[in-house]
């Protein structure tokens, strides 16, 4: 058995803690971010069991919408995608969302009325798609010929 031991100075050893404690704080800060954007979700996209938790979900963004979904479905997320799908993915990574993770997985879509869109359109929903309790994309569309689709985040004022 071998021990070794150390004769340290209170200032250097104090210094080294401290150093320490301020880089574990940012590592333990940096682990908290939640995967989509930051600055437009206030809520983690996990934990997402009710009615209310997506309405909720969906407001941290700044959506008023429909106390009820006007749609639920299940759909599976296929394991080979075209063109377009492809660009819906490329939609939900710009957001922090990996639907490329869910292939061949049943995941479900909630469909909510946006009642506060910037512009005035009416005819614009929410979709939430989620995989188990956890939100793993969404978008925001108009449904009118000649409609929109684009992420969770709300539009500037310039949009």
């Amino acid at each position: 058995m071998f021990i070794w031991t150390a004769r340290l100075r209170r200032a250097p050893l104090l210094a080294l803690l401290t150093a320490a404690a301020v880089c574990g704080g940012a590592f333990f800060a940096a682990a908290r971010r939640s995967p989509a954007d930051p600055a437009a979700a206030a809520l983690d996209a996990g934990g997402i069991h009710t009615n209310e938790d997506r309405i909720a979900y969906l407001a941290s963004y700044g959506w008023q919408v429909s106390p009820e979904p006007v749609a639920v479905e299940e759909l599976r997320v296929p394991e080979a995608f075209d063109e377009t799908y492809a660009q819906y993915v490329e939609l939900q990574a710009e957001q922090g969302f990996d639907l490329a993770a869910l292939r061949g997985k049943k995941i479900r879509r909630y469909t909510y009325a946006v009642t506060n869109y910037p512009t005035g359109e009416t005819d614009v929903q929410a979709d939430l798609l989620l995989y188990r309790d956890t939100v793993v994309g969404g978008d925001i569309l108009a449904t009118d010929l000649g409609g929109f689709l684009h992420g969770l985040a709300m539009p500037g004022p310039s949009s």
